[in-house]
Protein backbone atom coordinates (compact mmCIF):
# COMPACT_ATOMS: atom_id res chain seq x y z
CA UNK A 1 0.00 0.00 0.00
CA UNK A 2 1.28 3.29 -1.04
CA UNK A 3 -0.10 7.07 -0.46
CA UNK A 4 -1.89 8.24 -3.31
CA UNK A 5 -0.58 11.32 -4.44
CA UNK A 6 -2.33 11.70 -7.91
CA UNK A 7 -5.55 11.47 -6.22
CA UNK A 8 -4.55 13.57 -3.79
CA UNK A 9 -3.58 16.76 -6.28
CA UNK A 10 -6.93 15.65 -8.52
CA UNK A 11 -9.04 16.43 -5.66
CA UNK A 12 -6.85 19.71 -5.14
CA UNK A 13 -7.33 20.76 -8.32
CA UNK A 14 -10.95 20.41 -8.98
CA UNK A 15 -11.13 22.97 -6.04
CA UNK A 16 -8.86 25.27 -7.88
CA UNK A 17 -10.68 25.05 -10.67
CA UNK A 18 -14.12 25.49 -8.96
CA UNK A 19 -12.58 28.71 -7.62
CA UNK A 20 -11.67 29.75 -10.96
CA UNK A 21 -7.86 29.58 -10.48
CA UNK A 22 -4.86 27.99 -11.82
CA UNK A 23 -2.46 27.43 -9.20
CA UNK A 24 -1.84 27.36 -5.18
CA UNK A 25 1.09 28.61 -4.22
CA UNK A 26 2.08 26.16 -1.10
CA UNK A 27 3.30 28.06 1.81
CA UNK A 28 2.41 25.09 4.79
CA UNK A 29 5.32 22.12 5.36
CA UNK A 30 2.63 19.77 6.62
CA UNK A 31 0.66 20.10 3.08
CA UNK A 32 3.55 19.52 1.15
CA UNK A 33 3.93 16.49 3.27
CA UNK A 34 0.49 15.52 2.25
CA UNK A 35 1.25 16.75 -1.61
CA UNK A 36 4.38 16.22 -2.40
CA UNK A 37 5.98 13.74 0.55
CA UNK A 38 8.21 16.27 1.27
CA UNK A 39 9.19 16.05 5.26
CA UNK A 40 12.02 18.71 5.14
CA UNK A 41 12.22 22.39 5.83
CA UNK A 42 13.21 25.68 3.68
CA UNK A 43 10.06 25.23 0.88
CA UNK A 44 7.20 26.23 -1.29
CA UNK A 45 4.86 24.39 -3.71
CA UNK A 46 3.24 26.00 -6.71
CA UNK A 47 0.27 23.44 -7.96
CA UNK A 48 -0.51 24.62 -11.26
CA UNK A 49 -3.13 22.14 -13.29
CA UNK A 50 -0.73 19.89 -14.32
CA UNK A 51 2.09 20.14 -12.83
CA UNK A 52 3.20 20.31 -8.86
CA UNK A 53 6.62 22.63 -8.55
CA UNK A 54 8.53 22.62 -5.42
CA UNK A 55 11.32 25.23 -4.80
CA UNK A 56 13.75 24.75 -2.52
CA UNK A 57 17.69 25.44 -2.02
CA UNK A 58 21.28 23.36 -1.67
CA UNK A 59 20.51 21.91 2.06
CA UNK A 60 16.87 19.95 1.22
CA UNK A 61 17.89 19.32 -2.87
CA UNK A 62 19.17 16.15 -2.51
CA UNK A 63 16.15 15.61 -0.36
CA UNK A 64 13.69 16.55 -1.88
CA UNK A 65 14.49 14.87 -5.16
CA UNK A 66 14.71 11.40 -2.96
CA UNK A 67 11.25 11.42 -1.43
CA UNK A 68 8.71 14.08 -3.66
CA UNK A 69 6.44 12.47 -5.62
CA UNK A 70 5.72 13.47 -9.35
CA UNK A 71 7.18 17.19 -8.72
CA UNK A 72 9.45 19.04 -10.55
CA UNK A 73 12.15 20.60 -7.90
CA UNK A 74 13.61 23.76 -8.34
CA UNK A 75 17.09 24.56 -6.81
CA UNK A 76 17.18 28.48 -5.60
CA UNK A 77 20.27 30.14 -4.86
CA UNK A 78 19.20 32.78 -2.30
CA UNK A 79 22.12 34.64 -2.83
CA UNK A 80 21.21 35.49 -6.13
CA UNK A 81 17.39 35.22 -6.53
CA UNK A 82 14.64 35.96 -4.31
CA UNK A 83 11.54 34.08 -3.20
CA UNK A 84 9.61 36.22 -5.23
CA UNK A 85 11.81 35.94 -8.48
CA UNK A 86 11.70 31.98 -8.29
CA UNK A 87 7.61 32.19 -7.99
CA UNK A 88 7.17 34.46 -10.65
CA UNK A 89 9.71 32.69 -12.66
CA UNK A 90 7.62 29.82 -12.60
CA UNK A 91 4.37 31.22 -12.94
CA UNK A 92 5.52 32.62 -16.29
CA UNK A 93 6.67 29.67 -17.71
CA UNK A 94 3.40 28.51 -17.10
CA UNK A 95 1.47 31.32 -18.01
CA UNK A 96 -0.12 31.48 -14.82
CA UNK A 97 -2.66 35.02 -14.54
CA UNK A 98 -4.48 33.76 -11.48
CA UNK A 99 -3.86 31.96 -8.44
CA UNK A 100 -4.67 31.21 -4.57
CA UNK A 101 -2.34 31.51 -1.96
CA UNK A 102 -2.10 30.54 1.53
CA UNK A 103 -2.65 33.22 3.64
CA UNK A 104 -3.05 31.49 7.05
CA UNK A 105 0.70 29.74 6.42
CA UNK A 106 3.17 33.30 5.65
CA UNK A 107 4.20 36.08 7.18
CA UNK A 108 3.13 39.48 6.73
CA UNK A 109 6.87 40.52 6.22
CA UNK A 110 7.46 37.45 3.78
CA UNK A 111 4.21 37.73 1.51
CA UNK A 112 5.46 41.90 1.43
CA UNK A 113 8.66 40.57 -0.35
CA UNK A 114 6.72 37.99 -2.82
CA UNK A 115 3.95 40.42 -3.51
CA UNK A 116 5.93 42.71 -5.58
CA UNK A 117 7.16 40.03 -7.99
CA UNK A 118 3.99 38.64 -8.63
CA UNK A 119 2.30 42.21 -10.59
CA UNK A 120 -0.42 41.46 -13.46
CA UNK A 121 -1.34 38.13 -11.38
CA UNK A 122 -4.57 37.86 -9.50
CA UNK A 123 -3.58 36.91 -6.07
CA UNK A 124 -6.25 35.37 -3.95
CA UNK A 125 -6.44 34.88 -0.34
CA UNK A 126 -7.03 31.38 0.45
CA UNK A 127 -7.76 29.17 3.90
CA UNK A 128 -7.63 25.77 4.59
CA UNK A 129 -8.20 24.55 0.88
CA UNK A 130 -5.28 21.60 1.70
CA UNK A 131 -6.66 20.96 4.92
CA UNK A 132 -10.57 20.48 4.13
CA UNK A 133 -9.14 17.62 1.67
CA UNK A 134 -6.87 16.48 4.97
CA UNK A 135 -10.22 15.62 7.23
CA UNK A 136 -10.65 12.57 4.88
CA UNK A 137 -7.73 10.26 5.31
CA UNK A 138 -7.03 7.39 2.68
CA UNK A 139 -6.53 3.92 3.69
CA UNK A 140 -2.48 4.84 3.75
CA UNK A 141 -2.83 7.49 5.94
CA UNK A 142 -5.39 5.00 8.82
CA UNK A 143 -2.72 2.48 8.47
CA UNK A 144 -0.10 4.94 9.53
CA UNK A 145 -2.07 6.34 12.47
CA UNK A 146 -2.11 2.62 13.39
CA UNK A 147 1.24 2.18 13.73
CA UNK A 148 1.65 5.13 15.55
CA UNK A 149 -0.69 4.74 17.93
CA UNK A 150 0.61 0.32 18.64
CA UNK A 151 4.33 2.07 19.29
CA UNK A 152 1.84 4.33 21.91
CA UNK A 153 0.17 1.64 23.34
CA UNK A 154 2.99 -0.84 23.43
CA UNK A 155 5.91 1.93 25.17
CA UNK A 156 2.87 2.65 27.71
CA UNK A 157 2.33 -1.24 28.39
CA UNK A 158 6.15 -1.44 28.81
CA UNK A 159 6.68 1.43 31.25
CA UNK A 160 3.75 1.03 33.57
CA UNK A 161 6.07 -0.54 36.16
CA UNK A 162 7.83 2.12 36.35
CA UNK A 163 4.74 4.44 37.70
CA UNK A 164 5.51 3.83 41.11
CA UNK A 165 5.51 6.00 44.59
CA UNK A 166 9.15 8.02 43.97
CA UNK A 167 8.85 8.21 40.39
CA UNK A 168 8.96 12.22 39.07
CA UNK A 169 6.67 13.56 36.19
CA UNK A 170 10.15 14.03 34.24
CA UNK A 171 11.47 10.84 34.79
CA UNK A 172 8.08 9.00 33.58
CA UNK A 173 7.61 10.73 31.01
CA UNK A 174 11.31 10.61 30.00
CA UNK A 175 11.11 6.95 29.78
CA UNK A 176 7.70 6.84 27.96
CA UNK A 177 9.37 9.27 24.92
CA UNK A 178 12.71 7.13 25.00
CA UNK A 179 10.35 3.45 25.06
CA UNK A 180 8.21 5.31 21.70
CA UNK A 181 11.61 5.99 19.98
CA UNK A 182 13.25 2.65 20.73
CA UNK A 183 9.99 1.31 19.24
CA UNK A 184 10.16 3.21 16.33
CA UNK A 185 8.54 6.70 16.89
CA UNK A 186 10.05 9.56 14.54
CA UNK A 187 10.28 11.58 17.55
CA UNK A 188 7.64 12.78 19.41
CA UNK A 189 3.65 13.79 18.75
CA UNK A 190 4.30 16.51 21.05
CA UNK A 191 5.99 17.04 24.13
CA UNK A 192 4.23 13.95 26.41
CA UNK A 193 1.84 15.35 29.33
CA UNK A 194 2.23 13.84 32.78
CA UNK A 195 0.85 14.94 35.77
CA UNK A 196 0.71 13.76 39.29
CA UNK A 197 -1.80 14.77 42.13
CA UNK A 198 -3.38 18.34 41.94
CA UNK A 199 -0.98 19.13 38.81
CA UNK A 200 -3.01 16.20 36.85
CA UNK A 201 -5.74 19.14 37.05
CA UNK A 202 -3.67 21.69 34.55
CA UNK A 203 -5.03 19.88 30.94
CA UNK A 204 -1.45 20.59 29.61
CA UNK A 205 0.65 20.03 32.05
CA UNK A 206 4.50 19.98 31.62
CA UNK A 207 6.51 17.06 33.29
CA UNK A 208 8.14 18.65 36.57
CA UNK A 209 10.31 17.27 39.36
CA UNK A 210 6.94 16.72 41.46
CA UNK A 211 7.51 13.23 42.56
CA UNK A 212 4.20 10.43 42.96
CA UNK A 213 2.39 9.82 45.95
CA UNK A 214 0.16 6.84 46.88
CA UNK A 215 -3.15 7.99 46.37
CA UNK A 216 -2.38 10.67 43.59
CA UNK A 217 -4.02 11.33 40.19
CA UNK A 218 -2.74 10.72 37.34
CA UNK A 219 -2.91 11.88 33.33
CA UNK A 220 -0.71 10.66 30.89
CA UNK A 221 -0.99 11.99 27.02
CA UNK A 222 1.31 11.44 24.68
CA UNK A 223 1.83 10.24 20.72
CA UNK A 224 3.96 8.34 18.41
CA UNK A 225 4.78 9.34 14.48
CA UNK A 226 5.32 6.99 11.76
CA UNK A 227 6.09 8.52 8.23
CA UNK A 228 4.63 12.05 9.71
CA UNK A 229 1.65 11.19 11.24
CA UNK A 230 0.40 11.64 14.09
CA UNK A 231 -1.51 9.57 16.92
CA UNK A 232 -2.47 11.11 20.66
CA UNK A 233 -3.90 9.27 23.33
CA UNK A 234 -4.50 9.96 27.26
CA UNK A 235 -5.12 7.58 30.27
CA UNK A 236 -5.45 8.76 33.91
CA UNK A 237 -4.89 6.29 36.68
CA UNK A 238 -4.74 6.44 40.29
CA UNK A 239 -1.89 5.25 42.31
CA UNK A 240 -3.45 3.08 44.73
CA UNK A 241 -7.30 2.29 45.33
CA UNK A 242 -9.51 5.15 44.28
CA UNK A 243 -11.60 7.45 46.95
CA UNK A 244 -15.30 7.53 46.15
CA UNK A 245 -14.69 11.26 44.54
CA UNK A 246 -11.95 10.02 42.39
CA UNK A 247 -13.69 7.13 41.11
CA UNK A 248 -17.12 9.31 41.00
CA UNK A 249 -14.95 11.53 38.46
CA UNK A 250 -13.34 8.45 36.64
CA UNK A 251 -16.86 6.71 36.36
CA UNK A 252 -18.43 10.34 34.75
CA UNK A 253 -15.70 10.56 32.32
CA UNK A 254 -15.74 7.05 30.94
CA UNK A 255 -19.71 7.83 30.63
CA UNK A 256 -18.90 10.72 28.82
CA UNK A 257 -16.64 9.43 26.46
CA UNK A 258 -19.44 6.40 25.59
CA UNK A 259 -21.78 8.58 25.38
CA UNK A 260 -19.93 10.62 22.37
CA UNK A 261 -18.32 7.37 20.73
CA UNK A 262 -21.91 5.65 20.76
CA UNK A 263 -23.46 8.74 18.74
CA UNK A 264 -20.38 8.56 16.45
CA UNK A 265 -21.19 8.43 12.72
CA UNK A 266 -20.75 9.53 9.19
CA UNK A 267 -23.10 12.42 8.78
CA UNK A 268 -23.46 13.29 12.36
CA UNK A 269 -23.73 16.63 13.25
CA UNK A 270 -20.04 17.16 15.50
CA UNK A 271 -22.36 19.39 17.45
CA UNK A 272 -24.58 16.25 18.57
CA UNK A 273 -21.75 14.28 19.34
CA UNK A 274 -20.35 16.81 21.74
CA UNK A 275 -23.09 17.80 23.49
CA UNK A 276 -23.77 13.83 23.93
CA UNK A 277 -20.58 14.15 26.01
CA UNK A 278 -21.31 17.34 27.66
CA UNK A 279 -24.86 16.13 28.98
CA UNK A 280 -23.05 13.50 31.00
CA UNK A 281 -20.97 16.00 32.85
CA UNK A 282 -23.11 18.88 32.98
CA UNK A 283 -25.95 16.46 34.91
CA UNK A 284 -23.20 15.51 37.08
CA UNK A 285 -21.48 17.02 40.26
CA UNK A 286 -18.83 17.83 38.17
CA UNK A 287 -20.12 20.59 36.10
CA UNK A 288 -18.00 23.32 36.83
CA UNK A 289 -14.93 21.39 35.89
CA UNK A 290 -14.77 20.68 32.77
CA UNK A 291 -13.88 21.92 29.19
CA UNK A 292 -16.40 22.57 25.89
CA UNK A 293 -13.60 20.87 23.66
CA UNK A 294 -14.28 17.36 23.07
CA UNK A 295 -11.68 16.58 20.37
CA UNK A 296 -10.04 17.20 17.44
CA UNK A 297 -9.05 15.71 14.41
CA UNK A 298 -5.51 14.21 13.87
CA UNK A 299 -2.82 13.21 11.07
CA UNK A 300 0.18 14.62 10.06
CA UNK A 301 -0.98 17.94 12.16
CA UNK A 302 -1.56 16.36 15.54
CA UNK A 303 -4.42 18.84 15.81
CA UNK A 304 -6.67 18.84 12.74
CA UNK A 305 -9.60 19.66 11.26
CA UNK A 306 -12.18 19.24 12.80
CA UNK A 307 -12.42 20.63 16.16
CA UNK A 308 -15.06 19.41 17.69
CA UNK A 309 -17.28 21.50 19.86
CA UNK A 310 -20.59 23.20 21.03
CA UNK A 311 -19.67 25.46 17.73
CA UNK A 312 -18.31 23.01 15.15
CA UNK A 313 -20.94 22.93 11.88
CA UNK A 314 -18.31 19.86 10.70
CA UNK A 315 -20.54 16.80 9.51
CA UNK A 316 -18.63 14.01 10.37
CA UNK A 317 -17.43 11.55 7.04
CA UNK A 318 -16.23 8.36 6.71
CA UNK A 319 -12.16 7.68 7.33
CA UNK A 320 -12.44 11.34 9.26
CA UNK A 321 -9.78 10.56 11.95
CA UNK A 322 -10.72 12.21 15.65
CA UNK A 323 -10.09 11.92 18.79
CA UNK A 324 -12.47 11.69 22.04
CA UNK A 325 -11.28 13.48 25.17
CA UNK A 326 -13.81 14.52 27.54
CA UNK A 327 -12.11 15.38 31.30
CA UNK A 328 -13.02 16.69 34.16
CA UNK A 329 -10.12 18.84 36.34
CA UNK A 330 -10.48 20.31 39.59
CA UNK A 331 -7.97 23.23 40.80
CA UNK A 332 -6.01 21.90 43.50
CA UNK A 333 -7.07 18.39 43.44
CA UNK A 334 -6.47 16.54 40.05
CA UNK A 335 -8.00 15.48 37.37
CA UNK A 336 -9.32 12.81 34.45
CA UNK A 337 -9.11 12.80 31.02
CA UNK A 338 -9.26 9.59 28.62
CA UNK A 339 -8.49 9.99 24.78
CA UNK A 340 -8.62 7.78 22.52
CA UNK A 341 -8.09 7.95 18.50
CA UNK A 342 -10.79 6.86 16.59
CA UNK A 343 -11.44 6.31 12.96
CA UNK A 344 -15.44 7.47 11.91
CA UNK A 345 -16.97 4.62 10.31
CA UNK A 346 -20.24 4.72 8.00
CA UNK A 347 -22.38 3.36 10.69
CA UNK A 348 -20.14 4.03 13.89
CA UNK A 349 -16.33 4.25 14.65
CA UNK A 350 -13.28 2.13 15.46
CA UNK A 351 -11.19 2.55 17.66
CA UNK A 352 -6.41 3.53 16.70
CA UNK A 353 -5.83 3.66 20.39
CA UNK A 354 -6.18 -0.15 22.29
CA UNK A 355 -4.39 0.59 25.34
CA UNK A 356 -6.89 -0.80 27.80
CA UNK A 357 -7.94 1.36 30.37
CA UNK A 358 -7.12 0.41 33.97
CA UNK A 359 -7.95 3.16 36.50
CA UNK A 360 -6.88 1.90 40.02
CA UNK A 361 -2.57 0.73 40.08
CA UNK A 362 -1.27 -1.57 42.25
CA UNK A 363 1.26 0.19 44.07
Amino acid sequence: MKPDFEQRLSKLRQRMSAEGKQALLVFSLDNLRYLANYSGEAAYGIVTMDQLFLITDYRFIEQAEEECFDCQIICRNRDQQSLGQAIRQVLDEKHITSLLFEAGHITLQTWSGIAPELAGIACTASSGVVEELRKIKDAWEIAQIRKAAAIADQALHDCMPLLCIGVSERDFALELEYRMQKLGSEGLSFPSIVGFGPRSALPHCIPSAETLSEGDLIVVDFGAVVNGYRSDMTRSFVAGKANTQQRNIYHVVQQAQQAALDSLHAGQLATITSSAASKVIQTSEFAAYTSTGLGHGVGIQLHEQPFISPVCQDIFQANYVVTIEPGIYIPGYGGVRIEDDVVVLADGYSFISQAPKIFELEI
